[in-house]
């Protein structure tokens, strides 16, 4: 999960990447990897190599998306040996995890919840190259040297097959003036996967932006009925890789 930052130390690859312009940090992952917004309408993203993801990955996830539904537009990519960039142009809107949308929870649920669906149903499973299913995340976590714990490695029975987000936390959906999704970003893990793999993270972390009280109320945004058998593999897989 990500948190705001105010005072980092600007490395000198996004001081390079950043052409002059002034530098805001807003985000820190707990892997070490930043991301800045620029004065000129851009989000510069930097961070050491995973195994994880990457954001060459990411790249090609946003560039196919974006023919569909509202992404960032990628400008750059790169890396060396150990670290990792990308720019992309800033869309509208403000991050549900906004001080304004902070006091007004409701708002942001209802809109995340909204802004999942729609992004289900934009994007086409049947033309997507990318894969988000329970043995490739099973697998990728091995990778990285994590044991899934056997009870995990049988999935639920299929709900519906849509195109993940991959990581529907609320900071992931941007909102406008208006109270509405205007847009998704970080969406380095998104492919193909049982809906209920997006709609558990995204109620789940309700509690941690907003607390108790919400997880229901964006499933019911979304436009489905709790699924709890569902709801809890989901979010256990996702604790445990």
């Amino acid at each position: 999960m990500s948190i705001p930052v105010e005072d980092v130390v600007v490395p000198a690859k996004v001081l390079e990447l950043a052409r002059g312009a002034e530098l805001v940090p807003v985000w820190l992952n707990g892997d070490g990897g930043l991301t800045f917004r620029t004065d000129d309408g851009r989000y510069v993203k930097y961070g050491p190599r995973t195994l994880e993801s990457s954001f060459a990955a990411e790249a090609g996830r946003l560039e196919w998306a974006g023919a569909y539904t509202p992404v960032p537009r990628v400008l750059e990519v790169g890396d060396d040996m150990t670290h990792e960039w990308m720019v992309t142009a800033s869309l509208p809107g403000r991050s549900a995890v906004d001080p304004a949308f902070r006091e007004d929870a409701a708002t942001a649920v209802r809109a995340v919840g909204e802004g999942l669906r729609a992004l289900h149903d934009a994007l086409p499973i049947a033309e997507c190259p990318f894969e988000w299913t329970v043995p490739r995340r099973i697998a990728n976590a091995a990778d990285r040297g994590i044991h899934v714990p056997d009870a995990l490695r049988e999935a639920p029975r299929i709900d519906r097959l849509v195109v993940c987000h991959g990581d529907a936390c609320m900071p992931n959906t941007l909102i406008g003036d208006d109270g509405r999704w205007s847009g998704h970003v970080d969406l380095g893990a998104l492919g193909v996967a049982d809906r209920w793999a997006d709609i558990a993270v995204a109620s789940m972390s309700t509690v941690w932006n907003y607390g108790e009280g919400w997880e229901d109320a964006l499933i019911e945004a979304y436009g489905v009925e709790p699924d709890r058998g569902r709801l809890a593999y989901y979010r256990e897989l996702w604790n445990a890789t």
